[in-house]
Parts: structure tokens; C-alpha cells; sequence
């Protein structure tokens, strides 16, 4: 599921060590004499088995979150939910114990144990709280029992019932994989034109989008991310037809202004994939910043400078700033591109207007002030592109994107290529090997559509192709929501590394380390299926 709802606990939310918690168990089974030596445990059921954890190593008891999944993980794993902006691998026992699937219910509870930092542990029915002597505990090779027995701690009889206590040490470290080695990128996350070798001075990176049917660009680095339109908009009285109003964005006020009615298009509502692209321009040693709305974002673009030329004279005279100032002639020229001036655009009467609108707002007194500083300076955000495979969202370090094009119509395939590769397609002049992210990750195939894309990268030395669901936006993130993924939920050598909860967005999105998405043999079996 990809809408990750915050794990609310039972009420009571307090540690099950709190009286009050222990109402959704009943009353506590067994006793002892004053002073006696005991132990607690929190039983639950799996199947027809009754078993118990001890009470000291369970942090609390939760309904099902919703929860992300996440692919080439351990089989035990659930998927990753949030729990009070913290990541929370779930893991399902049913699949640990070896038992047959069954359906998630109103009973199915899930158990966080604090044990070499919090699992969640997915059980069919919780039953009560029991207390037991050391002398009702028996060793695990006389119980009889099915379970794996490096699992069980030991068991507890009384009359034909039996209580299996898993060792939640042992549990939680056997689903433990070894650690792999995950470099911090210490930068911001900046767009930087990425060089793969010779000739890369003489291309242009561009972000293109779609205004009224018509395609149009803006150079990479002067694009700071792509985000989706919110549900509200703050109206600003007596503003310029041109604008929108304002945002909330990570602590900051960014005026929104309408490209479509800057250049005199017919209105049109907002949709589903209507995106705003946040651009910024330094003046006079400050930055400024809008947000323009566009009709839907389309591609990240690597062009030779020798297809970009100029606009002509006759089409750039008006009395107006010129903000498209370049044409891009692609695929022979039966596709052109508007490139825009960020500078230019900034020089826009509407653009200012909206400008000056967000700074009253502020209340501050001058065009291009210095902003307060967010909670989230800018040198603490990383920069992602996200996109979607099934479900659930991915991230990438937008240093590490190529370009992001369309998948063409017909993919060629290649007959003695490897298995995962889905064919290659001619990227101007190049023979790009192409892998579906879907099968990558043993997802089901889907057919292919309008909204999926082709992100290329570049890993070890190679250029790479991997279809998406769909790309959605290119995203800042505090580092300090970013956290490394839990050793527990994935195989030894996974692409997934980190993990950005973004609890008030309610969205839980999967880092993906590009280095990792191939291993250097298959790198090798790619260059020489092109």
C-alpha cells in the first residue's frame, strides 16, 4: 500500500509494562507468592499455537499500519510502516513459523519488540498477559514443539495447553542481514551537469513539460524541484491575474504564478498530473524562487548543443521579456522544444508581481530579500527524482539521473541478450540497453501506457535504461528524515539503502543506491548485448 498511514497504538498508547495497557489482553494468568523470582510474558496466537514473548522486550502492541513494500526483501518481510516518524520493519510471523497465508483481520495485531532496535511482528490474535515461574518454564528439546528450535527460548505447560516463548534475541538476529557498506552523499543535492566522459561539454540538460499541448523546457540547473500541487492554495487579495497565490514548502512561502496565463493560454483546471516547477534565479546576491504551474512534467533531457539553436529574430520581437529564448529540434526536427530563460523569466512583470505579493505577505519591504531561514536549510536537503513502480515510490539522487525520456513505441529486442534486459532503443545514436524495473523487482508485468518512462543511468561506466510506472516529481528531502533501511528488511547486496519518512505527508518513500541496481556482471553482460 502506498499511502502510509501513521501506526496508531492501541488505546491506551503506553508500554504494555502500564496497567491501563494491559486491558486489550485480559486479566493476567497464573500467580506466584510474594517475592517470588517470575516472568511475564505477552502471549498471541498463530494458527492453533499459543505463544509468548517476554513482557520486558515488547515496546507496544498496534493495529496493522499501512504499510510499504518492499521488493527482494527477506521473505518474512511485511513491507515498512511508520511509527511516530520512525521506520518500522514489520515482519510477518505466519511466514517465519512456516504456516500457511492467511487474511489480515480486525484481530491481527502487530507486536513491537525493542530488541537491537524496533520490529514489529505480525500475529493473528493477542491473548493475555502470563506469569510464570522458572520452574514451569521446560528446555526446548523436551516440548515437543514444531517450530524451528533455535527460535523457542522455551515452554511453558499448563494442563493440555502448551505456550512456546520465542527467543526474541534469536529472532530478531536471524533475520538480521549483514550490514553493507552505505555512503552518506555529502552534498545538498544540487543539479550539476554529470559528465560521463568526452563530449559531455557539448550537451544541455533541460526539464521539459507539457503548457496547452505544447512542449517547453527550462535548464536543469536552474530548476530546483518538481513538486505536486497541493490540496490549498492561500489567495492573495487583489493579486495579479497571473497569480496563483501561495504555498507552504518545507517552512517557506513560494508564490505560484500560471505559465498558461503569462503566455496567454486558456484557462484550465488544475489536474491530476498538473506539477509545479519551483525555479530560481540569483540577483544581486539573493535568491529568488517561484513556482510556475505546468500542464504535466515529461522528461529529463540530455541534448548536443548542435540541435539547440536560437529563436528567430522576427519570433523573439515584442515589447515583453523574451523568455523562450532557444529552440531544440529533436528527432530530426518533428519535435520542437521552447527552452526558457530563467533570468528572463524573472524579469516578467507577473512573475515580480507575484513576487512582491509572497514578500508582503512575509511582511517583509524588498523584492529578493534574504528568506528566513527554514528549520531545513537548504545545505541539509538531499534532491531526488521519485518515481513509481506498483504501489510504492522510489527515490534516486538526482546527481545520478542520466535523463528521463519516453519509451518509444517498439522496443528492439536483442536475441542473445540476458533475460532481465527488455530490449534497446536508439538514444541519438546510441544503442540503450533497457531493463523493466517491474520484472527487476518480480513484479507483475503491466501493459505499457502514456504516463511510463525510461530513467537512464549511468552504472559502472554503462549507460542504463529502467522503465517506471511513472515519474512524479523531483523532490527535496531534509537529511534528517532520510535514515538508513533496516538491516533486517532486506537481501545482503539490495539496491535499497535508505528510507525518507515524510510522516506529514504521509508518505514513505524507498532510496534507491544506483551503484547497486546492477552488479558488475551483468554490467558486463549488458555492453555486450549492445
Amino acid at each position: 500500500m502506498s499511502d502510509n498511514n501513521e501506526a496508531g497504538p492501541l488505546s491506551p498508547a503506553v508500554p504494555l509494562a502500564d496497567s491501563r495497557a494491559r486491558d486489550e489482553l485480559g486479566p493476567t494468568e497464573g500467580g506466584a507468592a510474594e517475592g517470588a523470582t517470575v516472568r511475564q510474558f505477552v502471549t498471541f496466537q498463530m494458527g492453533e499455537e499459543l505463544f509468548a514473548v517476554p513482557l520486558t522486550d515488547v515496546q507496544e502492541i498496534i493495529r496493522l499500519p499501512s504499510i510499504v513494500e518492499v521488493p527482494m526483501s527477506i521473505s518474512s518481510l511485511e513491507g515498512l510502516a511508520n511509527l511516530r516518524g520512525s521506520v518500522l520493519p514489520i515482519i510477518n510471523l505466519r511466514r517465519v513459523f512456516n504456516l500457511d497465508p492467511t487474511q489480515h483481520n480486525d484481530a491481527t495485531r502487530v507486536v513491537v519488540v525493542n530488541k537491537r532496535g524496533l520490529v514489529g511482528f505480525i500475529v493473528d490474535r493477542m491473548s493475555r498477559v502470563v506469569t510464570a515461574e522458572p520452574r514451569e518454564i521446560e528446555t526446548v528439546g523436551r516440548s515437543g514443539s514444531t517450530i524451528e528450535t533455535e527460535l523457542l527460548e522455551g515452554v511453558v505447560k499448563r494442563g493440555q495447553s502448551m505456550i512456546m516463548i520465542l527467543d526474541t534475541d534469536h529472532l530478531t538476529g536471524q533475520l538480521q542481514t549483514p550490514p553493507s557498506h552505505r555512503p552518506r552523499r555529502e552534498n545538498g543535492g544540487t543539479f550539476v551537469d554529470r559528465g560521463d566522459g568526452e563530449g559531455s561539454s557539448d550537451e544541455v540538460q533541460l526539464v521539459s513539460f507539457e503548457l496547452d499541448g505544447q512542449e517547453y523546457a527550462l535548464p536543469i540547473e536552474c530548476v530546483q524541484e518538481i513538486v505536486q500541487v497541493p490540496e490549498s492554495i492561500s489567495r492573495i487579495p487583489l493579486a495579479s491575474s497571473h497569480s496563483l497565490g501561495m504555498m507552504n514548502l518545507r517552512d517557506r512561502l513560494l508564490p505560484l504564478v500560471s505559465l498558461r496565463s503569462m503566455f496567454g493560454m486558456p484557462a484550465a483546471p488544475v489536474g491530476e498530473q498538473s506539477r509545479i516547477v519551483v525555479v530560481a534565479h540569483s540577483e544581486g546576491g539573493a535568491e529568488m524562487t517561484v513556482g510556475v504551474v505546468i500542464d504535466t512534467a515529461k522528461e529529463v533531457l540530455r541534448v548536443p548543443r548542435s540541435i539547440v539553436d536560437p529563436v528567430p529574430a522576427m519570433l523573439s520581437a515584442g515589447g515583453q521579456a523574451n523568455e523562450v529564448d532557444q529552440i531544440c529540434r529533436m528527432e530530426d526536427g518533428r519535435r520542437l522544444v521552447s527552452i526558457l530563460r530563467a533570468d528572463q523569466l524573472f524579469l516578467n512583470s507577473a512573475v515580480r508581481a507575484a513576487i512582491d505579493d509572497a514578500d508582503l505577505a512575509r511582511g517583509k519591504d524588498a523584492v529578493g530579500e534574504p528568506e528566513t531561514q527554514s528549520s531545513h536549510p537548504i545545505d541539509e536537503d538531499e534532491q531526488f527524482v521519485v518515481f513509481r513502480v506498483a504501489d510504492e515510490e522510489y527515490g534516486v539522487p538526482i546527481e545520478s539521473v542520466q535523463e528521463i525520456v519516453r519509451i518509444p513505441d517498439q522496443l528492439t529486442r536483442v536475441p542473445t541478450a540476458p533475460s532481465f534486459i527488455e530490449g534497446v532503443v536508439n538514444l541519438r545514436g546510441s544503442v540503450l540497453p533497457v531493463i523493466d524495473q517491474r520484472r527487476r523487482f518480480a513484479l507483475p508485468d503491466m501493459e505499457r501506457n502514456d504516463r511510463q518512462r525510461i530513467v537512464v543511468f549511468l552504472i559502472h561506466g554503462m549507460r542504463t535504461g529502467f522503465i517506471v510506472d511513472s515519474v512524479s516529481e523531483v523532490l527535496k528531502i531534509s537529511k534528517s528524515r532520510i535514515s538508513d533501511a533496516p538491516d533486517m528488511s532486506l537481501q545482503h547486496g539490495s539496491a535499497i539503502t535508505r528510507v525518507a519518512n515524510i510522516v506529514e505527508m504521509k508518505r514513505m518513500i524507498l532510496m534507491l543506491e544506483v551503484e547497486k541496481l546492477l552488479d558488475r556482471s551483468e554490467t558486463a553482460s549488458l555492453k555486450a548485448a549492445a
